[in-house]
């Protein structure tokens, strides 16, 4: 992402003990730098910071003979007890305890630490030169500052310029008079009053107390005397411009510092890190960082009028999946198949129709005529069954014969 908002012009904020009287007109303005837009890279500062913090550590490693200063054997096995080598002797807690392994009390620890191993490390120079880069283009942009805890709510602006005259100062203060002038006193007094000891064991370890950060001041003049000015006041930190160090403007690989640029440094910074159109002229070789979108809004450049009005409107046609039907229960999709189906099926069913009708015929030739006796015959041999059975059998009975078609 880019600094976005960033301000073309700066106004140089005078002091008191300054001799210029024309304090916010055009000659006291200076022109953003173009390292101020460039683009804003968090992962690159954090990588970079983790490597250059590691720079500063002191190898240090356990003694070789820690954990193996006493007299112990193994037992072997067959004794019911493990094969750790256990302490001779007698008469002692300590007789008989395991030893030498990192499992046991008092013994030596899992890979013991070397001063051989590799503390330090290489970080590519433009990548440094990325991280100090998006630093001071991160300081550029309120939300940041604001985001990493420092009162800024009394400064005039970001970037934060003030005269050379600031330079000058020898006396802690005459410092603290210009924090106040310019609005940076709150954030001085943010760090001052946060000095407090140190949770943890790093008390013991050289490194007790701990404080917030304040303001870095930076400046142009080799040998200036405001660095024995400001040294002294909680907090705020002096770095000179040609020696930024990322350790300063990214404390804890965080962006947002709180910097105040004297006129003299903010005019070298194109200088020392080049801009958009042409080298750096201290760093060999070395271009800006240059964003691959101005505006990252992507869905906001689409819809805008001026796209919008070239973009050809192109009618989008739905096509939409047929709907495979089974030729086997769809005459429809069978007919399209093999168009002779509907021949075979009204002969077929014509085929059926004269199947049924010889076959009703040769019932019908089969079938005995009905004469007098034999329906004498029958309704004798009714009476007598009926007499025979129940009332509901013989409802059957008269119910079969009709269904003979016998006369009752």
């Amino acid at each position: 992402m880019a600094a976005a908002a960033a301000r073309p012009l700066v106004t140089v904020q005078p002091l008191e003990n300054d001799m210029a009287t024309d304090g916010g007109t055009a000659a006291n303005c200076l022109l953003l730098p173009d390292v101020m837009k460039a683009s804003i890279r968090p992962d690159i500062v954090i990588f970079v910071h983790g490597q250059i913090s590691k720079n500063a550590r002191q190898p240090y490693a356990i003694s070789k003979r820690a954990g193996h200063q006493t007299s112990a054997e193994s037992w072997d096995t067959g004794r019911a007890l493990s094969r750790i080598p256990h302490v001779l002797g007698g008469g002692t807690h300590r007789a008989g305890q395991g030893a030498f392994g990192n499992m046991c009390r008092g013994g030596r620890m899992f890979a013991p630490t070397k001063i051989w191993r590799r503390w330090h490390r290489q970080v590519n120079v433009t990548q440094k030169h990325h991280a100090v880069i998006s630093a001071i283009a991160a300081s550029v942009v309120p939300s940041f500052v604001l985001a990493r805890g420092h009162k800024i709510e009394e400064v005039p602006e970001l970037p934060l310029v003030v005269s050379d005259a600031a330079e000058a100062i020898e006396k802690t203060n005459a410092a603290l008079k210009v924090l106040k002038q310019i609005g940076a006193f709150s954030d001085a007094e943010k760090a001052k009053n946060s000095h407090g000891i140190r949770p943890g064991k790093g008390k013991m370890r050289n490194r007790r107390y701990i404080s917030r950060k304040g303001p870095l001041v930076v400046y142009g003049t080799e040998g200036a005397k405001l660095v024995k000015a400001f040294r002294n006041i909680p907090g705020v930190e002096v770095a000179h411009v040609s020696h930024l160090n990322l350790l300063k403007l990214a404390p804890g690989g965080h962006l947002g510092s709180f910097i105040i640029w004297t006129k003299s440094a903010f005019e070298k910074l194109d200088e020392i890190y080049g801009t958009f159109d042409k080298l750096s002229e201290k760093k060999n070789g070395y271009v800006l960082p240059r964003a691959k979108m101005v505006n990252a809004d992507l869905a906001r450049i689409i819809n805008s009028d001026e796209v919008q009005s070239v973009v050809k409107r192109i009618k989008k046609e739905v096509k939409r999946a047929t709907l495979k039907n089974n030729p086997l229960k769809n005459l429809n999709v069978m007919l399209k198949l093999n168009p002779y189906v509907e021949a075979a099926k009204r002969m077929a069913l014509l085929a059926e129709a004269q199947r049924v009708k010889a076959k009703q015929e040769k019932l019908d030739k089969k079938r005995k005529p009905i004469t007098k006796e034999s329906s004498a015959i029958n309704a004798a041999s009714r009476s007598w069954y009926k007499t025979m059975i129940s009332d509901s059998n013989y409802t059957e009975f008269e119910n079969f014969t009709k269904w003979l078609g016998v006369p009752q």
